[in-house]
This record gives structure tokens, sequence and C-alpha cells, in this order.
């Protein structure tokens, strides 16, 4: 009886090599074309096993060494999607938001991955280890993380040297880099110099990030004569990289979602106030309210994902009708379809951002969101993705 199960026994160790190759086959094809199914239900088996910040670390090194589909709807690109926003033409409006490649690891291989445009950061002056762990906390129910990193950063040193290797005039990917401040910096101005002097020559945009909640007393950034008196110091800032280096980026500025209607109305003047220099606004950040009752939502920090999306796309709308639609906005938060990129456009954002969604969905969600948005258009009747922008405060 023991004689007879032997060659079964060697067969079945014989196999082993065959099996795990055709099983990295399979994994690697189903990564490089792009599969939704595939990704989805691997990161929810990842997700059991791995704590959220882990997690990230090897999303980025994933993205890092090109470990990210390689063909299929990522790289497909549609005409209707193809806009001019800044002066700029973009390939899609769907880039990468900051808070992913915090340091600048991975920009060459996120140029190639599909976004339209992708941001990097926030990168503060000096290098800094940001909270206490853990600091990030996935609700899987909701589709949502909760973080609390606090500007963990390597510095401008080598983020720049990597942003400097990385810069291309002329590649169709703009790329931002996302400008924060130490967290025990007492005059914040000196900071984010220090961020436009390193990034200003090697970057298509550059922002100026008041709104994270989860750096002290940053936020107060957004108040009238803070707010003031730091986008005087940066456009000056600029001004003198230009002459030194006859570059000159665009500025753009952060703001969070929890604003006053007061505070809302302040930064309208000040953004739509050539003086001040700034040529369009992210929104929005993560927010503090916890909109739902599920999972982590004790944990303290900046909420993003889905339960986001409402409160973000509000403010989106608020600020188009401030600003009367003079300075492009660039939406961000809850993004997770086309249908949710929509939303955002035609509640004033002429550019998208995402980040969270990759944590549930992996990178195919850029292919998913920009076939959707593509549909979402023609459906409605428009040729081009510019022509949304805005489009229900003109009902």
């Amino acid at each position: 009886m023991i004689y007879s199960r032997l060659p079964l026994l060697y067969i079945t160790k014989s196999a082993i090599p065959t099996l795990l190759g055709g099983g990295i086959v399979f994994v690697g094809y189903e990564i490089a074309s792009g599969s939704e199914e595939f990704h989805k239900k691997a990161l929810s088996v990842a997700r059991d096993y791995i704590d959220g910040e882990t997690g990230h670390r090897y999303a980025v090194l994933m993205a890092k060494y090109g470990i990210m589909p390689l063909w299929g709807d990522n790289k497909k690109e549609y005409d209707t999607l193809k806009t001019t926003v800044f002066g700029r033409e973009f390939k899609n409006p769907v880039g990468l938001s900051a808070g992913f490649d915090k340091n600048g690891e991975a920009i060459p291989a996120l140029r190639k991955s599909g976004f339209g445009f992708i941001e990097i950061g926030s990168v503060t002056p000096r290098p800094q280890p940001g909270n206490p762990k853990p600091r990030v906390f996935r609700l899987d129910n909701d589709e949502a993380v909760i973080n609390r990193y606090g500007f963990n950063s390597q510095g401008v040193v080598p983020v720049s040297f990597r942003v400097k290797d990385s810069f291309d005039p002329l590649n169709p990917v703009p790329l931002g880099v996302n400008l924060g401040k130490n967290k025990d910096t007492v005059v914040a101005e000196g900071d984010y110099e220090i961020g436009v002097h390193q990034f200003g020559q090697f970057c298509d945009y550059l922002v100026v990030n008041v709104s994270s909640p989860n750096t002290p007393n940053l936020r107060d950034l957004q108040e009238k004569e803070n707010l003031e008196k730091l986008l005087l110091t940066t456009k000056k800032t600029i001004e003198l990289e230009k002459q030194l280096s006859g570059k000159q980026p665009l500025l753009m500025l952060k703001i969070s979602p929890d604003l006053y209607d007061d505070s809302k109305h302040d930064i309208a003047q000040i953004v739509t106030n050539k003086k001040y220099g700034v040529d369009g606004l992210i929104i929005s950040n993560t927010t503090v309210s916890r909109p739902f009752s599920t999972g982590n939502r004790d944990e303290v920090g900046g909420l993003s994902g889905r339960p986001l999306k409402q409160l973000s796309t509000q403010v989106i709308r608020d600020m188009y009708d401030l600003t009367k639609g003079k300075i492009p906005i660039i939406g961000v938060g809850g993004i997770s379809s086309g249908e949710d990129a929509y939303e955002k456009i035609r509640a004033g954002a002429s550019l998208v951002q995402l980040y969270t969604a990759i944590v549930y969905q992996g990178f195919p969600v850029i292919g998913r969101v920009k076939r959707e948005l593509d549909v979402c258009l023609r459906k409605d009747g428009f040729k081009n993705v510019s022509e949304a922008v805005g489009f229900d405060h003109k009902k």
C-alpha cells in the first residue's frame, strides 16, 4: 500500500515547479492586463493580512518597479477626455493625488500608468518621521481610509534629486509637487520658500498645502491674513526662480473640505486676485468629520474615500460659484468610478484626482474611471469633457 502511493507522491513533487511557474504566469498576466476583478479579489485577501501602512508601501514599490497594468483600459485614451487647462494639454483629466507617492519614488512608472497627470508629496523641507504608528486605518465597508501620517517625508533634498532626474518638459503627463511645512516650524512661509526653490525648475505645478488635519495648526494658514501673507511670499519666490531659471511653475492652493462659509468667501476673494498668483484650487484634502458609523470611525486623522465624496463635491460647487468659474479647480475626494468623476466635473472641476480607490480596486481603477467617464459624457451629449465643466451651474 505504501509503495503504491510513491508514484503519486513523486508526480506531485515533480509537478510543484510547473504549478508554481503556471501560477506566476497567471498572476503576472492578470496584473499586466489590468484585470479589474482579479485586482479587487487579490486586494481583498491582502487586506486581511497586511496593515494599511505596509499595504501602502507595497503599492508604491509595485508602481516603482512597473508591476502594474501594461495594456488594456489603463492605456486606452478617449477623444472626449482630451482637454486643455491652465493653457496645457492633458490627454485625460484623471490624475493621481498627493499622498500616494510621498517621496517621488515612482514618478517614471506612474507617468506611464494611464493617468493624465500625477502629483507627489507632501514634501517637507527637513526629513521628519511623521506621527507615531499605527497611523493608517482602513474602513473596508465604507471603502475609506483614515490616516494621521503627519507629513512623514524624506525631505526636499532626496526628493528633489528624483524630481530632477525625472524632469522632461516635453513629457505629456504633467507633474505636480505638493509642499508642506515641518511640524516644528514656526514661520511657515520659509518652509514653502524652500520647496519652491528646490522644485520650481523641475515640475509643472506646485501645491501650497495648508489643509492637512494631521499637522498641528496647519489649517490655521487658511485664515485670511495668514493665507494672504503666505501666498504673497510664495508668489515672490516663484518670480525670483523664474528670473534665475527662466521657468515658472503653476501655483495651486489645496483647501480643506471642512471650511466655514466665511472662510470660503475669503479664499475665493484671495485666489481671484491676481496679486496672489494662484492659478488653481485643489478641492479637497481629507476631512475630520465622520459621515458614517462603522469601522474605525473614532480614530483621529483625516478621512478619505467614498464617505468624503459628497462633502468635497459640495465644496467644489461652492467655490466654483464664489469664484464665478474664473479659477480652474482640481476635484478630489471619493472618486472611485467614472460617475464620481463626472459628478465633480459638472460641479465645477476641470480636472480630477484619485488615490484611496487604488486601495480597494488597484491600479485598474485608472482605466475604469476613464472608460466610464467617456460613457457619461457621450450619454449626455457632450463631445468633450471641457463642455461639462460646471454644467450644473448653467442649468
